[in-house]
């Protein structure tokens, strides 16, 4: 019997539930935390390098987890790793909420990535496991609307809680949210995941030195994009990052010549789709990622709003991307890369009139004008996040889904340090020239990024018709 006749569409409907539920809240906590920093800086008297790791070090061990948690539940069962990363994820909530000191904040907010790095492979492991065709770009599709409503809406969310709460308790509850849908997401789990049976005798091959070589690779080449503004120093760690993610790739093969089972089959790179697309998703995120920060600074420190506006700004958007995601998804299976192609094109075309609106703002138009410009850019991101993972995982073994998809996000996490390194340190090295200025050198840069995703997804789509 195969897999995806072991479930019913009423219990994959439940599945989905669980797993873009948890998905939803892991996100949240990347964006929510943007607008809880100043209250975090009084609150707990945090310097600059402190208020930097409460959001670095989520990113860091969140990142350098991925490729290893989507490994391990490969081989032990998905739906295990989803539970416990949702847990631990819950219960370094709970302690970052309370959390007396910074220090103590910023290590439960590293446990809170280690916690969503475990959970998230599996997400898309389990999608590939138990959805096939039509269904599963529909799930990709909900998958990719989760993602783009989870990173605008965050700031939205965490600027109405800060404004319902009292001085200092506000930012506690950005947290603080996340134990009772920790709580929610690990019952239903339970109830509606289908369980893997455990193999009896079998030799799981983890392959720990592969993953502790890639796991302290992408550490050290991320290290320093999040870090070089306050020690440029680190940037000696990223060669040396590279100089281990090479030790690692001679590892992983020898690994494999030796009859052993290495912790990422290289045959995966073979897949044309695979990599491209992989490769694709990684620049695309190093923009994205940096078009939401640029806007939350120019309204803020530009025009003079809330953080609330900001946030507000953009979630006109964020909508588009729910309904055009989900469209995505149906179209996906008849349009190929075509249809992120033109997602890209959009993408693009919003960026100028953005940039246009800016210069608006500042001559004196309304702040809303920002919401209209940037409605492209959340109509075309539905028809790139989530097409491209239904075709980047397409041709990819069921066996290899969580892996696979640890690929994949490891690829977004190093594009969003990189990207939001670079651009954010363009968009303040221009600021002496004015709020407007910086703008758009900052979106030169993501257009550029953006260009090269386009370049990148036009060679994928040549290929796949030349088949």
């Amino acid at each position: 019997m195969t897999d995806e006749n072991l479930l019913s569409a009423k219990d994959r409907n439940r599945v989905l539930i669980v797993l873009l539920s948890s998905l939803f809240m892991a996100l949240i906590a990347v964006s929510i935390i943007n607008v809880a920093l100043p209250s975090i800086r009084i609150g707990l008297e945090a310097s600059s390098t402190d208020l930097q790791w409460v959001l670095s070090g989520y990113s860091l061990t969140f990142g350098i987890i991925l490729v290893a948690a989507g490994r391990s539940g490969d081989l032990f069962g998905r739906e295990r790793l989803f539970i416990a990363g949702t847990t631990l994820f819950g219960l370094a909530s709970l302690v970052a909420s309370i959390a007396p000191d910074i220090l103590v904040l910023n290590i439960a907010r590293a446990f809170m990535g280690v916690g969503a790095g475990l959970m998230n492979p599996q997400t898309t492991g389990i999608i590939q496991q138990y959805y096939r065709g039509a269904d599963r770009a529909r799930a990709f599709g909900l998958m990719g609307a989760v993602v783009g409503f989870a990173v605008a809406i965050g700031p939205v969310i965490g600027g109405a809680i800060i404004g319902w709460f009292p001085d200092g308790v506000g930012w506690r509850w950005t947290m603080g949210i996340n134990v009772p849908l920790s709580i929610i997401s690990v019952v239903l789990a339970i109830m509606w995941l289908p369980r893997t049976p455990r193999s009896r005798g079998a030799k799981h091959d983890l392959d720990p030195v592969g993953a502790l070589l890639l796991g302290v690779a992408v550490l050290l080449f991320m290290l320093p994009f999040m870090m070089a503004t306050d020690n440029a120093n680190t940037w000696w760690f990223a060669p040396a990052g590279i100089i281990i993610g090479i030790a690692w790739f001679v590892w992983e093969q020898r690994y494999r010549y030796s009859g052993r089972s290495p912790m990422v089959n290289m045959s995966l790179f073979r897949n044309g789709s695979f990599t491209l697309g992989t490769a694709m998703i990684t620049v695309f995120f190093a923009g994205t990622t940096t078009v939401w920060v640029l806007i939350a600074q120019f309204v803020q420190n530009g025009a003079g709003e809330s953080a609330l506006v900001a946030g507000l700004v953009g979630l006109p958007a964020a909508i588009v991307s729910v309904f055009t995601s989900y469209i995505g998804g149906r179209l996906v299976m008849t349009h190929g890369r075509r249809l992120v192609i033109v997602g890209l094109v959009l993408n693009i075309i919003g960026l100028a009139l953005t940039v246009w609106a800016a210069f608006a703002i500042v001559d004196g138009a309304p702040i809303w004008v920002l919401a209209f410009a940037v409605l492209p850019i959340g109509f075309g991101a539905g028809w790139i996040t989530s097409p491209n993972q239904t075709l980047t995982l397409r041709d990819v073994p069921p066996n290899h889904g969580g892996t696979a998809g640890g690929i994949m996000q490891t690829g977004q996490r190093i594009g969003t340090a990189v990207g939001t390194a670079a651009v954010t340190g363009l968009y303040f090295s221009n600021l002496e020239a004015g709020h407007d200025i910086a703008f758009l050198w900052g979106y030169i840069l993501i257009a550029v990024f953006m260009s090269i995703a386009l370049i990148i997804s036009i060679i994928d789509a040549a290929k796949e018709s030349a088949k």
